[in-house]
């Protein structure tokens, strides 16, 4: 496999597209979603599915996803659609397709399946090897409980995404709200996963997305949902209705605030740590110290503004002697 092209692409709002519906698919090109996703799994009916397969590689190849990650999710592999789903799709616009979703991952061993036959297409096609990225979604117990070993399995993976309907009727979590706490539960119930995802995303420099919100006309229960995978430093989430776009794109950007100042730190610790700048290893900027961990905690800020589009509103004024 060739060098793994550049992984962390931004996908603070993820947008969920049935692949079996024309009308859906050409309004989500037009959407502010980073990411979209067309769906061969859940969002389509069974006897949909083989049609949808073409219907997507018409939509990959003939519309206008300009700034959007192309993603396709294909059905999981316990089903007898999943290989089908590949072949059609990556053979038939491969060319214009950024990742694969495969869901309800449970073993490390799905994902280098899935690797293995990508990487047959391509090289049948006369494909890049390896620029085709791998999203994995968590569903269930037995895929937390493989997380870290699903993250390593393949240089394709790019996120890993919490599946939380699914993941909620797994381990018999009492609620019928896809993301709501469940009721007799005074803390998070979610917290153990999402950190797990979170951790296993970090330790192989890979992104984490929680996943969808279902009651689409609640925006302030969506917000609140999206606002704590974003405190614990997760990338973005899913949105399945074009209203809650703008949402999860405020909500996983910093603020200009936040990113300004990371900026800053950047550029002033440049400076001091330059010959220039006196060498130092530490520095002032104002009340506040700055050091080498400064630095790796505003490059986060800095990188998550820079993906959003950002632009700084000031700029760091090398100190008079």
């Amino acid at each position: 496999m060739t060098s793994p092209v550049n992984r962390l692409r931004p996908r603070r709002s993820c947008l969920a597209v049935p692949g079996s519906n024309p009308r859906f698919l050409e309004k989500a090109q037009g959407l502010a979603a980073d990411q979209v996703f067309l769906d061969l799994e859940d969002a389509c009916a069974p006897l949909a599915k083989p049609e949808a397969r073409h219907t997507i590689v018409k939509f990959l190849n003939e519309g206008d996803w300009t700034g959007k990650t192309r993603v396709v999710r294909v059905n999981d592999w316990t089903t007898h659609w999943t290989y089908r789903d590949v072949v059609t799709v990556v053979e038939g616009a491969g060319q214009n397709l950024d990742c694969i979703m495969l869901p309800k991952v449970q073993d490390a061993q799905q994902i280098v399946a899935l690797d293995l036959l990508l990487t047959q297409i391509e090289k049948t096609m006369g494909f890049e090897v390896g620029k085709i990225g791998i999203e994995a979604q968590i569903e269930n117990a037995q895929g937390l409980t493989n997380v870290n070993a699903i993250a390593q399995a393949s240089q394709r993976v790019e996120t890993i995404i919490f599946g939380p309907a699914d993941f909620m009727a797994s381990i018999n979590m009492k609620s019928l709200v896809v993301g709501e706490q469940p009721p007799g539960y005074p803390a998070d119930a979610y917290h153990h996963i999402l950190m797990s995802i979170l951790m296993a995303a970090r330790a192989n420099n890979l992104q984490a997305i929680d996943g969808p919100y279902l009651q689409i006309r609640n925006q302030e229960g969506y917000k609140a949902v999206a606002q704590r995978a974003a405190a614990l430093g997760f990338d973005g989430k899913w949105v399945l209705h074009p209203d809650q776009v703008a949402a999860a794109n405020e909500i996983f950007s910093p603020s200009q605030e936040d990113y300004d100042h990371a900026e800053l730190i950047l550029d002033a610790y440049d400076y001091y740590t330059s010959e220039a700048g006196g060498r130092k290893g530490s520095a002032m900027l104002g009340d506040e110290m700055i050091d080498e961990a400064s630095r790796k905690m505003a490059l986060v800020i800095s990188g998550k503004g820079r993906a959003a589009g950002m632009q700084r509103t000031g700029k760091f004024e090398i100190p008079e002697a």
